[in-house]
């Protein structure tokens, strides 16, 4: 026996001692993989995986050892230097009230088959997200910067395959809206871009306890930030914080439960938020500040979609014929650049606006009491309006959508030389969510911004310096 088969031989049953050890504590599979040391060796040894922070490392190792129809996926480069990992988070379903896709509740599905959870025997559900930087030749390297191309590789345990209505799963990341550093305001008395005014300030100060100061995380009652947590209680006892949910796109599992996803998170029509002006309509939103939701209970669930693109209520919706789904030219949100000379084959009909102008629509709704609309109280028509007056100031009509040429990063809009300022990068994600969905028409997670519909959530572990977390070379030279 060679050298190195011995040390292999020697490692193995080290990790397979340990394992046992972890086995006897923990629940196991109905069904264990019969090749649970092997597969765990061969992911925890694998290029894209061996650097990675320990934590993470055991959770893909964990994952592989369970019953499986793929292992946790094989990061490849995309720049002939190794991505870096530069944040990554770990899933469960613990974090938040449990919930019929995410729990036995009795009397509402203790009798009835489980559709999300309870694989294997009933092991628990988790997962992992790695988000990696790639180091693509005259792209920045730095995630804070948001011209650097990300990339996010999801593995998901324990749930199962979604069979009707074109159900999915969908993975979400989630920034909580900050409060932002005071300026002067426009000319017109509105805050700048990013900014509050005093006045704006001096109302947020005196809210509740006082957290909701520049640098702080928002709350809706200016208290200390309240996350998702298992002892809330939809819809009376809910989170404090306020939202911005980045689609992560559709997953579904494969035959053993498992689920892995690919995603590019970049300014290119992927750092994009759903039409903000949907969520009165998803069954978690308050019509009114600092009351429960009730859209469910007033019958507003579905009431306005987004399938043409427009302005939302506050707005005159556009013509289907002029920006709807034409069967000759259909719509793909994908189609977001193109070689010069030819903006006209761009897409003009995009549904979602950035990520950065979500945020400012919603400093425009729960933070900018003096200088956005002081004299309207409701939650849900200061949504409604500043959608459309935000999305204004960059598209400079009153269509109500930012078209691919107007939202480029590179595009002047709005005075500022550039688009840089609409998006948000990576880094201030600080959690991320998965949600059983079903086709709604909406594209705003279900029943958001409530907990409703999760199966996993997780938050933000940041990887400083950053760690090789690839090997061998993508194909994909787009």
């Amino acid at each position: 026996m060679g050298t190195v088969s011995r040390w292999l031989r020697a490692t193995s049953l080290a990790f397979a001692a340990v394992l046992a050890a972890e086995r006897a504590r923990a629940q196991m599979p109905a069904h264990p993989n019969p090749n649970a040391e092997l597969d765990e060796f061969i992911v925890t040894h694998r290029g894209d995986v061996i650097q990675l922070p320990n934590p993470l490392k055991h959770r893909l190792g964990e994952m592989a050892e369970r019953p499986h129809t793929f292992l946790p996926i094989q990061a490849f480069a995309e720049a002939d230097k190794p991505s870096q990992l530069f944040q990554y988070y770990l899933l469960d379903s613990k974090s938040f009230q449990p919930n019929v896709f995410s729990a036995v509740l009795p009397g509402q599905n203790d009798q009835a088959q489980l559709t999300a959870f309870g694989c294997n025997g009933g092991i628990p559900t988790i997962g992992s997200v790695r988000v990696v930087v790639e180091p693509k030749p005259g792209l920045p390297t730095d995630p804070n910067n948001v011209r650097a191309f990300i990339d996010l590789f999801t593995d998901l345990s324990c749930l199962f395959v979604i069979n009707n209505e074109s159900g999915w799963y969908e993975g979400w990341m989630i920034h909580d809206i900050t409060v932002p550093n005071v300026a002067a305001p426009r000319k017109d008395g509105h805050a700048q871009f990013g900014t509050l005014t005093q006045r704006d300030a001096d109302i947020l100060a005196r809210m509740g306890t006082g957290n909701n100061v520049p640098g702080n995380i928002f709350t809706v009652d200016g208290r200390d930030p309240h996350f998702p947590s298992a002892s809330d209680h939809f819809p009376d006892v809910q989170t404090n914080v306020v939202p911005i949910n980045e689609s992560m796109g559709a997953y579904n599992a494969f035959q053993q439960s498992d689920v892995h996803s690919y995603w590019e998170f970049n300014y290119l029509g992927t750092n994009w938020i759903h039409p903000l002006y949907e969520l009165p309509f998803t069954g978690g939103f308050p019509d009114d500040f600092g009351k429960a939701a009730d859209a469910f209970q007033d019958g507003e669930i579905g009431k306005l979609q987004s399938i043409v693109p427009g302005p939302g209520p506050s707005g005159e919706q556009n013509k289907p014929q002029v920006v709807g789904d034409n069967p000759n030219l259909p719509r793909d949100p994908d189609k977001f650049d193109s070689d010069t000379g030819f903006e006209a084959q761009r897409e003009f009909r995009e549904r979602g606006v950035p990520s950065g102008l979500a945020n400012e629509i919603y400093l425009d709704v729960y933070e900018r009491w003096a200088s956005f609309e002081p004299q309207v109280r409701n939650l849900e028509q200061r949504l409604f309006d500043a959608y459309a007056a935000e999305v204004k100031r960059v598209s400079g009509n009153d269509e109500g959508i930012i078209t691919a040429a107007q939202g480029d990063i590179d595009t002047p809009t709005d005075g500022f030389e550039d688009n840089s300022r609409l998006y948000l990068p990576p880094t201030v994600f600080n959690r991320f969510a998965v949600t059983r969905e079903i086709n709604d028409g909406l594209l705003a997670p279900r029943f958001a911004p409530s907990q409703r519909a999760w199966v996993l959530s997780g938050v933000r572990v940041p990887v400083a310096p950053t760690v090789d977390a690839s090997t061998g070379r993508d194909g994909d030279d787009r």
